[in-house]
């Protein structure tokens, strides 16, 4: 399990794909089956050594969040 932390925005989830190319995106599924995209740099991935099926837990914190509509 995670250990502590201070974000409160934690998801399970679990590697579907790694694509390196100047920095590395990572896709990943949440136990309840969304998919979060995160972009971190090559040096992270391979610390956290990542591969396709691991557990990982997407860690989400932002200082703000902006709401957009097509009107």
């Amino acid at each position: 399990n995670l250990k502590k932390l201070s974000a409160r925005n934690v998801l399970e989830g679990k590697v579907l794909s790694i694509k390196k190319a100047g920095f590395t995106e990572v896709d990943i599924e949440t136990k309840g089956g969304e998919r979060v995209v995160a972009s971190i740099t090559t040096a992270s991935a391979d610390s956290l050594k990542l591969e396709v099926g691991k557990k990982v837990y997407a860690v989400i914190k932002v200082s703000n969040v902006m709401v957009g509509t097509d009107e």
